[in-house]
Formats: structure tokens, sequence, C-alpha cells
């Protein structure tokens, strides 16, 4: 044989071999996709730390979250559910400017890991204050929904404060933004106003801030109500209960629902009256 043609012979012979090697890989099968982790709720708790909160109140925070999520009633509400456990993360947000601090994602469907969230929520920094950024607060929150590996039958983010919007300032995401993300992604944003400075804060809650299926806000007179008032909440949450009462009729198409409930520091609270164009429902307190 030519020598020139056995080169060629053994170029073709080595390409056809290495295409072969090639095919072949290609036709090995990968390691298979992680699966989600499926759950009934998946939930982020969004924790205000503006300037107008203390560290004690800070403290009050996350204090009442951890004894919330480690409550009898809320760990029996989870087993309850169709699938049996959720998926809880925090994140603390302030100045709209300031970067948030979230935590990792905990799935809970029995007490050891509402204990280990617990101890993860008390051990929380506070890195952060300034201005209320709620806006950029709720899709901060929402972003931790991403690509986290957990497949929620319902997606909550949870915002507690005690301020209204800080004034928007230029290339800060506005809270109707936020709000109108929260809507397109099927994310529904509750709320627990805490009356410590603004004596109306649960009615800008209702207005400007909740929106989705089911939407409420639920309201703690001050700190020292925010454990209780964040257990009922929590309840609610995980339960989806129904609002204490509500129109028949429903909310007007593309409006939030917006169901407040006042809490009283020690008791029941009155009979629920209803009011405004989305029918919601407030109990007074005494």
């Amino acid at each position: 044989m030519v020598p020139g043609r056995v080169t060629v012979l053994a170029m073709r012979t080595g390409l056809i071999a290495v295409a072969a090697v090639v095919l072949g890989a290609s036709l090995v099968p990968g390691p298979p996709a992680r699966a989600e982790t499926r759950v009934d709720l998946e939930l982020v708790l969004a924790i205000d730390a503006s300037a107008s909160v203390d560290p004690g109140e800070f403290s009050l925070q996350v204090g009442g979250v951890a004894s919330a999520i480690r409550d009898r009633d809320v760990l029996d509400a989870i087993a309850s559910g169709p699938i049996g456990r959720i998926a809880i993360a925090a994140i603390v947000w302030a100045d709209a400017s300031l970067p948030k601090h979230a935590g990792d994602w905990h799935v809970i469907e029995g007490p050891s890991d509402a204990e280990a969230f617990a101890r993860h929520i008390q051990a929380f920094p506070r890195l952060i204050s300034g201005g209320t950024g709620l806006g950029s607060g709720i899709a901060e929150a929402m972003r931790l929904m991403e690509r986290n590996g957990i497949s929620g039958v319902r997606r909550v983010v949870d915002v507690s404060g005690d301020g209204i919007e800080t004034p928007p300032r230029e290339n800060v995401l506005l809270l109707a933004d936020a709000r109108g993300m929260a809507l397109g992604r099927g994310i529904t944003v509750n709320g627990l106003a805490i009356l410590n400075d603004v004596p109306d804060l649960d009615d800008y809650y209702r207005d400007e801030v909740i929106v989705g299926a089911h939407a409420f806000v639920m309201v703690a007179r001050d700190y020292r109500d925010f454990a209780e008032a964040f257990r009922r909440k929590l309840l609610r949450e995980i339960e989806e209960r129904p609002p204490v009462s509500r129109r028949e009729h429903g909310d007007p198409p593309g409006e939030p629902s917006g169901k407040t409930v006042y809490l009283r520091p020690r008791g029941p609270a009155r009979e629920p009256i209803l009011v405004g164009r989305t029918g919601a429902s407030i109990a007074r307190p005494e």
C-alpha cells in the first residue's frame, strides 16, 4: 500500500473511532436530574429591619417566628396537609438600596425540622437598617423561590413590618411593580401590620401591599403582640383557612383579596363587620 494512502486510512480510522466514542458517550445516560421536593406550602418570611425597628423589637420578631414554628398546633397543621410538609425561608429587609440578608430553605415535616429552623431564625443577624423598602423586600423574597429545588402547591410571601414604603427614588423597585410581579407569578403576598407607629397601617397593607389568591392582613397592636399574631397568621397560611367573613360575590377581577383581622392582646376579637369594596373583614379591638 502506498504510504500516503496508509496515512489517510489511519486518519480516517482514527476519526471513526473518535466519532464512535463521542456517539457512545452521548448515548450513555447521565445522572438523573434531581427531583424537586414537593411541599404543600413554599413560604418566605420577609422581616422588617428598617430604622423604625429597634434591636429589642427585631428580637421580638425573630423570637415570635421561632415560637410559632415550634407550636404544636402549627406542627399538626403541617402534618395534616396533603403532602404533610412545608418549605420555609426568611429574609431581613430594610432600605431598598441595601442588600437583603437571606437564610437557607428548611423543609419542615416534624418537630426536629421545626426546631432546626427555630434555632436558625433565632440566630439570624441584623446586618442592615435604614428606610422601608417594601417593594425590594418582596422582590428579594420572590427571588428566593427561583431554582430552589422545591415545588410548592402554594407559594406565599409573608411580610411583617411597622411602616409604609419610603418615597420612591431612582433605580429602586416600586412596591406596585413588586406586587405586579407577584401576581404574574401566582405568588400570594400576605401582611402582618404592626401598629407601633402608624395606627392605620393595616389599611395601607390591605390597599398597597397584599396581593394574590386569598391574600389577607393580620394586625398586632405592637411588638409584644407579634408572637401570637404571627402564630395565628402562620396557621391560616398553612391551612389556607377561609377569612372570618367575606362577601359572597368575592372581589372584582384583578383586585387583591383583602381580609383584615385585628387581634386583641389577650382574648378573642369582636364580631367582624364588612367594610370597603373588597369586603374586608375587620374585627375592631376593644
